[in-house]
């Protein structure tokens, strides 16, 4: 598996049988090379969304439409996308797997909100915020955490699904910052690779990874923060 961060949330995957976009906010991402949107889009198959705030969802609706990709959102989000034009969804909600033909993406908890603002100011719910985790059936298995808090439900998290790669929220203000993302890494999972993410994209939240990787030192982890648009191989 590659994966490639493209700032803030979002990285792209790529396996032998999928190209897939995980909260692929591009446009309005400070973090965001937009060299980088061509060979995102190219091939994609899937587009995988956490919770409905604009700096996740993001492009999905351009590139779904551009490419048809399979966009996999919770219920009411993606009720709310499908208003607006994507015709490929697959929902779910906390708790749910849903098969996508080489992996499969299970919602759980995250401690977050997840609403859009519409033009008119007004904040609409879209449903509850979830972290993804996906199996695949030649590749390690990947939790991407979503925006959120530490919770002590994380222990079931690794119980039930033993992930091995963690894409992990670092930034503060609106998610956990480092020093609690690396208790929650070191605590409640046994990770092989961890990739912090959700900082270094606008002001007001951290702009480096490093009061996490300096939680991390002595963890049997490997901690891989590239610079944007740079691709780990796992």
């Amino acid at each position: 598996m590659k994966i490639k961060w493209l700032g803030h949330s979002a990285f792209h995957l790529e396996t032998g049988k999928a190209k897939i976009l995980i909260d692929p906010f591009f446009t309005g991402n400070p973090a965001f090379e937009e060299s980088s949107r061509k060979d995102a889009a190219a091939g994609l198959t899937h587009i995988l969304l956490t919770h409905g705030h604009g700096d996740h969802v993001g492009d999905t609706i351009a590139l779904a439409k551009e490419t048809g990709a399979t966009v996999l959102a919770n219920a009411d989000l993606a009720a709310w996308l499908g208003s607006r034009g994507v015709e490929a969804l697959e929902m779910g909600n906390t708790g749910g797997t849903v098969h996508l033909g080489g992996f499969s993406a299970t919602f759980v908890n995250a401690l977050h909100s997840s609403a859009q603002i519409t033009e008119d100011g007004v904040s609409h719910s879209l449903g509850n915020a979830n972290g993804l985790v996906l199996h695949f059936e030649d590749e390690p298995t990947l939790y991407h955490m979503g925006d959120t808090d530490i919770f002590s439900d994380m222990a079931l998290i690794q119980e039930l699904h033993q992930p091995e790669i963690g894409l992990v929220p670092i930034g503060d203000r609106f998610t956990m910052g480092g020093a609690v993302a690396a208790l929650a890494c070191r605590r409640y999972f046994k990770f092989g690779t961890v990739m912090p993410c959700h900082y270094g994209s606008f002001g007001i939240i951290d702009q480096t990874p490093e009061t996490f990787i300096a939680g991390m030192d002595g963890a049997d982890t490997k901690v891989e923060a590239p610079a944007v648009g740079g691709i780990v191989a796992v």
